[in-house]
Parts: C-alpha cells; structure tokens; sequence
C-alpha cells in the first residue's frame, strides 16, 4: 500500500474540524466512492486527470488522512516522486491548503464550551457529515432560544479552503497549453492536465466561470498538443 499518510495534533473541537474537511470535499469536488472494497472519497477522472482518493478520521485531538492516486496499473500511488507529478502535486498543495486551515487559531467563543468542561466527542467524526449551524434571526424577531431560554450562540466566520488562485492558475495554464502545445506538444499535454486539475478546484471558488474557461482551454490545448505529436509522426516516418 503506497499513501500519503499525515497525522496532526490539533485538540480542537470536533465539529470545526467536521465543518472544515466537509468543506475542502466539497470545493474540490470530492464525492464518497469505494477503493477496493474500502470507503473513500474520490475526485477527478479515469481519462485525462487521474482518480485522486482520500479517508480522513478525527479522534482524541488527533487529525488522520490518508491520501493516495489511482496508479496506471490499478495501484496506489503516493504523492511523491517523479513519476505523475502533474497529477501529484497539485493534490497535494491543496492538502497542504487544508492543513493549514485546520490549524487556525478558533475565535475564543467557539472553544468556550471545552473550557467550561464539556466532554469532547469520544469517537471520530462521522465522515461526510457536516454540522449543522445556527441560522441568524430576521431582522426584528426574537433570537433563538437554548436551553432555559437563553439565545443560542451565533456561528462565528472562520477561515476555509479558498481556491480562487486555482481558478486562476487554470486559466493561464489552458493558455499556455493552446499556445505552447503546437511547438512543444509534450509540454502542452502536460500544461493542460495540471490546468484541467485546477479547474476543478476553482469550480467550487468564487471564479467559477474562470475556472471553466480554463478547463475549456486545457482540453483545447491538449487536443493540438495531441494532433500536434501525431503530425509530428507522420512527417517522421513519411521523410524517412
């Protein structure tokens, strides 16, 4: 078994970190799939981008995730080494994004509960899912009662997943790999796969329409990078 495995001590409540997973899945288009017999979350495709694969848990303070590709022969492949970095590496600058979220210092009125000495969950979150919030009251109505008729506290914004840059960066990735693909066809596949990956990050940003152009463009640049390498070929064998 070939995985990126990470183990972070976090000792933060288990309904943040149930909200902030729940959300980079979602931003990143992950939905609940089978790994060999084995439940995991999956993203991408079999075609041009690859199956990325990931399971998480949350137990006793502790953040577990296991991260792993699908390999060419049907096997794990990690998120190091040479071989499929275009897949490999935006993967895991995005976990390395969520990492970080997750290690953001909580508002103290999120952790007021724990110092009070509320018992902290005793098993790991349910994967999938994701906590319900408080929702504001209208303008003039009374505010929601807790117990003995107190308000209930009002969700406080924290930082999550942001992958605007990602919808950026496919944008000028699917450009390069138009322009590019019809001198340098190998760079063009390889620019447009990478575009094609943060297009679908950015799908879930606020630069959703940037992020489908650039996809748009990745796949364009891909084909003349395709029709390109063939034509290359051709002339080859033809001149010789």
């Amino acid at each position: 078994m070939a995985r990126y495995v990470k183990d972070i001590t976090l000792n933060k409540p288990d309904d943040f970190v149930a909200f902030i997973v729940n959300d980079y899945l979602q931003k990143n288009k992950f939905v609940m799939s089978d790994w060999n017999g084995e439940p995991a979350y999956r993203a991408g495709d079999g075609v041009v981008e690859g199956y990325k694969y990931l399971k998480w848990s949350y137990a006793g303070g502790v953040f577990h995730l296991e991260a792993w590709l699908k390999g060419t022969a049907g096997g794990e492949w990690d998120l190091d080494g040479f071989v499929g970095i275009a897949m490999k590496k935006p993967y895991k600058s995005s976990l390395e994004q969520l990492f970080d979220v997750l290690q953001q210092q909580i508002p103290q009125q999120n952790t007021a509960s724990a110092q009070n000495g509320a018992a902290p969950q005793s098993g790991p979150v349910q994967q999938g899912n994701v906590p319900p919030q408080s929702a504001p009251g209208a303008q003039g109505s009374v505010p929601p009662q807790g117990n003995y008729g107190q308000p209930n506290p009002q969700p406080i914004p924290v930082r999550t997943t942001d992958n605007t840059g990602a919808a950026t960066i496919a944008l000028v990735l699917g450009i390069l790999s138009v322009a590019l693909g019809i001198f340098v066809p190998l760079l063009g596949v390889i620019l447009g796969i990478i575009g094609i990956t943060q297009a679908r990050m950015g799908s879930g940003s606020s630069k959703a329409s940037m992020a489908k152009a650039g996809k748009v463009l990745s796949i364009i640049g891909i084909c003349i990078s395709a029709a390109g390498w063939l034509l290359n070929i051709v002339l080859t064998v033809a001149l010789f």
